[in-house]
């Protein structure tokens, strides 16, 4: 009877430690999904899919497959969450809602960082990077060099990742929700899929993707990577399942 005792004490002391160690392991995975809150929203676009809805923009005529932007992420913006157009003067601010970006004041950034621009962002042919800086840079804390100068940073390392590659080698076929989770999950960190968002529009039959906006926290301005600020956001729905990765030009 002792032994029968002992065996079972035992057995439930063995129990409790399975689902005191299952419970931990599901709350580091509640942890890497769940805790954090999102501060700014990084967005690059898939250029050739972001023409095929906009063919008529600036930034959209010529586009060809020896482009930067038909086979890498392009920059589209850095928004912190629930700020926007900080000490913009009203009329400045009512120019810019117009949408004649090309109207609006240029931007005191150096020349080498300008040049950047225009392959990087190839909305700037639009006035795009002013209307980002009045509407969103403004709130960031710094000059308008230091918040550019930060997202091709970003940027770069979107471009050297996995996430890139995955899509640089599905032009013309589609990729899922999975693909690209995993994909951030291999350059950025167990987790990092789950504060992206994948962008579809779509296009008669089809769901094209334009972009990608992704969840940071922290500091931007110092010179922390791209896996320390994604991984400390919050979790964002991912929105569309599926969508083609467009070749340039208009189909």
């Amino acid at each position: 009877m002792r032994a029968i005792v002992v065996l079972l004490v035992f057995c439930l002391h063995v129990f409790a430690l399975i689902v005191i160690s299952a419970s931990g392991a599901l709350a580091q995975e509640m942890d890497v999904r769940e805790t954090g809150r999102t501060e700014y929203i990084l967005a690059v676009s898939w250029q050739p899919g972001f023409c095929e809805t906009r063919p008529d923009r600036k930034e959209c005529a010529g586009q060809d497959a020896g482009r930067y932007d038909a086979t890498n992420f392009s920059l589209h913006g850095l928004w912190p969450v629930k700020k926007s157009y900080c000490g913009v003067a009203d009329d400045i601010k009512a120019r810019d809602r117009t949408g004649n970006w090309l109207d609006l004041p240029q931007l005191a950034i150096v020349q080498e960082t300008a040049a950047k621009l225009m392959v990087a962002m190839p909305g700037t042919q639009s006035g795009l990077e002013r209307h980002q800086w009045l509407r969103s840079g403004t709130c960031h804390g710094g000059t308008a060099q230091d918040y550019f100068a930060t997202q091709l940073r970003f940027l770069d390392e979107i471009n050297g990742s996995a996430v890139r590659t995955l899509f640089a080698g599905r032009i013309g076929q589609d990729v899922t929700e999975g693909e690209v989770k995993q994909a951030f999950a291999a350059s950025f960190g167990k987790g990092a899929g789950d504060r992206v968002r994948m962008r579809c529009e779509q296009v008669r039959a089809r769901s094209v993707v334009t972009g990608l906006t992704i969840g940071l926290s922290g500091d931007v301005s110092a010179n922390a990577g791209l896996s320390d600020l994604i991984l400390a956001a919050g979790s964002a729905d991912f929105k569309c399942a599926k969508g083609a990765v467009d070749p340039a030009g208009i189909q």
